[in-house]
């Protein structure tokens, strides 16, 4: 698994911890809005919706917060409209990096994210020089000393999952996005904890960094990630896990 992988699952655990900070709602408030404005506001036949919902639900959100947020999306409820975009560019190394955001500026946004690559010698890159380099793939991680090997197989291939990791001390199960659902209430209703779930973004070739170079390239991604606009920020890079575990 790529670097920027491993690094989410390390984040998410330590944002459980800090889950009330204003930015980490303001970020689920705009993926929920955009998720309903496209698809609906049932989150039964609004799979991105429903994902929003949980993962609004992980970081202890009031459901009053979640369902202004569903309304302003449907339009019953006032409010700012924001839309999705992708950028893409490189940072040191050629590390190649996929951002998605939701704002209600692109122009304003294009300018400080061109800012925040150029500050740590990256730079924006053309619309589909990067995106061709990640596969879309739904990834939940379980612990390997809350389930065997045997019981995880078999629960979550009869599933629809297309791949078993190991990672460590973690299984990493692979899904394709339409079958990541399934696979996760399958896991749940056989009683087997999941540490995380997401749909993300793989990267199909990775780019090995060390030293300065590692270093300046985790402080690209979390200035982007830091970006009120940002939703995900994507990577292909690999680094040593210590560094990781000290950036996250």
């Amino acid at each position: 698994m790529a670097g920027h992988s491993k690094w989410a699952q390390i984040k998410h655990k330590k944002a459980r911890v800090d889950a009330q900070r204003s930015k980490i709602f303001n970020k689920l408030i705009r993926e929920i809005q955009v998720a309903a404005r496209l698809g609906g506001g049932n989150p039964d036949t609004n799979p991105r919706l429903r994902l929003a919902i949980e993962k609004a639900k992980e970081a202890n959100m009031p459901w009053e917060n979640i369902e202004r947020a569903i309304k302003r999306g449907t339009g019953q409820l006032e409010g700012v409209q924001y839309e999705d975009a992708v950028y893409e560019g490189y940072g040191p190394g050629g590390v190649a990096f996929l951002i998605k955001v939701t704002t209600d500026n692109r122009n304003r946004t294009t300018s400080e994210l061109r800012h925040i690559f150029s500050k740590f010698g990256g730079n924006l890159a053309s619309p589909g020089s990067v995106a061709w380099q990640f596969k879309e793939a739904g990834v939940i991680y379980v612990e390997k000393s809350a389930v065997d090997e045997d019981r995880i197989y078999e629960v979550v291939l009869e599933a629809g999952a297309e791949d078993v990791l190991e990672e460590g001390d973690t299984w990493v199960v692979l899904t394709s996005p339409g079958d990541f659902h399934t696979v996760k209430e399958a896991m749940e209703n056989a009683g087997i904890p999941i540490s995380s779930a997401q749909v993300t973004m793989l990267p199909q070739n990775t780019v090995r960094v060390e030293g300065k170079s590692a270093e300046t390239v985790l402080k690209l991604y979390q200035a982007l990630e830091s970006h009120d606009d940002v939703q995900q920020v994507y990577a292909n890079f690999d680094v040593d896990l210590k560094l990781l575990e000290e950036a996250a």
